[in-house]
């Protein structure tokens, strides 16, 4: 009879088995005074770190904790064994090594804890992306009780790089107030020589269907389009918006963000940043000191100087409220970029549409940073992870050597002019570059939405910074009708596509499978989109986003039908406009019920229904979609009572 492997393999060296072990050599460091103090969970901690196989001798040392989004699983010579989601958490492992031996050096303990996190490229257009913007709530979740489940810990280290990741972290960090924590950005990958970027690729598939590029081009774009095996995308989208926001938070070491992953000088961020969370704690400096209100405001003026991603306007509040500070609103971002300008020349806004590692050796934050500086539009008297302020920080870098040499190395590799990347204000304007957010009311956003003025295609836009776009609306209430009818080329130029019903109320899924298609199709950029949903951080064009109220709240949008005219308003200079529908009256749109084709999404897990209902009770996506406890806690206990005196009984106290 022939063996079954999956049964049994046939190897004689599995029954090689031992009972007993000798156990780790040596003693703890152990006194009587201490012993006698000890809880039983410090001391079987000790035993543990023993076992594991760390000395006793070097038990004694202060204790840290790396926390990263590390994915996959790779051979010492960077080989798959296990592929990660995505790039972006594939070698982070090696900047957790390189600060978890600066903390060994130091006589420090180092721990280490992981939280993947999802790639938002692979679940664009798929399911997976329902759970997109709930798994960053719940990877902050984990990854606190992962800091707390550790409660000799001293200071926390995190590594992370890509869309949600990243916020998680920041997330996490700013909720531990009584630690010292420091923020390790992974870097961005390399441009591809002779290809496309990682943007433009993922319209392979829509601009195949149309007839716009061969089979044996998306084959071997598609193949090519990461230059190196980790870090970020190539462009200023949320993941590479992120590491600047953690940087300009004062999270950062200066100059962290943006570096080119593998390399050497990504590294030695993350052996400075140990240092610098040494240093931290021996000066009593937590994280309370250094995320404030000034850091807030510096963290959204560099977001609208690099032309940021639109999801940051999640992101940034809801690492304000993990804090316990204000969260920013509508009017405080629309406040900044009116008297921001942008000052960095990159993908996806050009005008030249540098890369993201291009960006890092022109300076990135700091060299922006000195720009904003000089315009007087920074808290200079924020503190940061250095131990120095943020003006001090500044005064270094601006004669520093490693500024000098990053900036040339960039002329003598690319032969770039660093100067044409990052630049003045007054340069900036000559190039057009405009500024960054426009926010919009209008009968179809009573509530508000936005737009990346900054994406809006140049020759759309009028001698006095103005776009305008009038036409019929061409209705879909699923991302997937929606692609299909772009890729059969249903969609005219000249219309405006609605996409509702894609809001908080189902995960608000982003939409860049979308969005990029009309980037990248032919007269694509003069089709605009109107939708209760969000965006990639590299979408581009006239893309109208975050609609409030969203359709499945009952808002306007969700009333639409196909033929409505709709239209347009946005001033690119005085960042206000409008969108409205102009065919119908008020109280017309106001009596019409929701669009027949809205249906539940079957396709949307529980655990992202959950998600929808504590963050639509916490402020909802202008709040950031953060759970708020103790509105939650109050609405929960109202509902009880409600319920309890429906039913004649007493409320149970909570």
């Amino acid at each position: 009879m022939s063996r079954d492997p999956i049964l049994d393999s046939g190897d004689d060296a599995i029954y090689a088995l031992r009972t007993t072990a000798p156990g780790p050599a040596g003693s703890l460091p152990l006194d009587a005074d201490r012993l006698r103090r000890m809880s039983s969970g410090d001391l079987f901690g000790w035993t543990q770190n023993a076992g594991m196989g760390w000395s006793p001798a070097a038990m004694l040392g202060k204790q840290f904790l790396i926390l990263s989004t590390q994915g996959g699983i790779r051979a010492p010579d960077g080989t798959p064994i296990a592929l990660g989601y995505h790039t972006g958490h594939w070698e982070v492992g090696l900047l957790m090594e390189e600060a978890a031996r600066e903390f060994t050096a130091a006589k420090a303990i180092p721990f280490a804890g992981y939280v993947s996190d999802p790639c938002d490229g692979r679940t664009n257009g798929t399911p997976g992306m329902l759970d997109s913007l709930a798994y960053r709530n719940d990877a902050a979740i984990v990854l606190r009780r992962l800091v707390r489940s550790l409660p000799t810990r001293r200071g926390v280290l995190g590594v992370a790089t890509c869309d949600k990741g990243l916020p998680a972290m920041l997330m996490a960090l700013a909720g531990c107030p009584d630690l010292p924590t420091i923020l390790v950005p992974g870097g961005v990958t390399l441009l591809a020589e002779e290809a496309e970027d990682t943007g433009k690729v993922q319209t392979l598939a829509t601009r195949f269907a149309r007839d716009e590029i061969s089979l044996e081009h998306a084959a071997e774009m598609g193949c090519r389009a990461c230059g190196s095996p980790g870090g970020g995308c190539q462009f200023m989208g949320t993941a590479a918006t992120s590491q600047v926001v953690a940087e300009a938070l004062g999270l950062a070491l200066p100059h962290a963000a943006l570096a080119p992953s593998g390399s050497p000088i990504w590294r030695d961020v993350a052996r400075r940043s140990a240092r610098a969370l040494l240093a931290l704690d021996l000066a009593g400096t937590t994280t309370r000191d250094l995320l404030t209100d000034d850091s807030l405001h510096n963290a959204m003026v560099c977001h609208a100087a690099f032309g940021g991603s639109t999801n940051l306007v999640l992101h940034i509040p809801a690492i304000a409220h993990a804090a316990g500070l204000r969260r920013p609103t509508v009017d405080d971002w629309a406040r900044i970029n009116r008297v921001v300008p942008r000052l960095v020349d990159s993908l996806p806004n050009g005008p030249r549409h540098f890369a993201t590692v291009q960006v890092y050796l022109a300076g990135g934050v700091p060299e922006a940073m000195l720009h904003l500086r000089d315009l007087g539009l920074l808290k200079l008297d924020a503190r940061t992870v250095t131990g120095r302020t943020l003006g001090d920080n500044l005064t270094w870098w601006e004669k520093s050597e490693r500024r000098t040499r990053l900036r040339e190395k960039l002329r003598t590799l690319d032969g770039i002019d660093p100067g044409d990347v990052i630049m003045p204000a007054a340069q900036a304007r000559a190039r057009g570059l405009a500024s960054t957010v426009t926010f919009l009311r209008g009968n179809l956003a009573p509530e508000g939405a936005l737009v990346k003025s900054t994406a809006i295609a140049p020759q759309l836009i009028d001698a006095d910074g103005l776009f305008e776009h009038e036409g019929p609306a061409r209705v879909f209430t699923s991302e997937a009708h929606a692609i299909a009818a772009i890729k059969a080329g249903s969609v005219k130029p000249g219309d405006v596509l609605v996409l509702a019903g894609i809001g908080p109320g189902c995960g608000m899924p982003e939409t860049y499978q979308v969005t990029s298609a009309l980037k990248h199709i032919k007269d694509g950029q003069r089709i605009a989109l109107i939708t209760d949903g969000r965006f990639s951080g590299v979408s581009t064009g006239a893309c109208i986003g975050h609609i409030s109220p969203e359709a499945w709240a009952g808002g306007p949008i969700g009333k639409l039908r196909d033929g409505d005219t709709i239209r347009l308003h946005v001033n690119t200079r005085s960042l206000e406009g409008t969108v409205d529908v102009v065919s119908v009256s008020a109280d017309e749109l106001a009596m019409r019920p929701l669009h027949p084709g809205l249906k539940p999404n079957p396709l949307v897990p529980a655990d992202t229904h959950l998600w929808s209902a504590l963050q639509n009770a916490s402020g909802g996506s202008w709040g950031g979609c953060v759970y708020d406890a103790a509105r939650i806690t109050e609405l929960l206990n109202l509902g009880l009572a409600t319920e309890a005196a429906r039913l004649g009984n007493s409320p149970k106290a909570r």
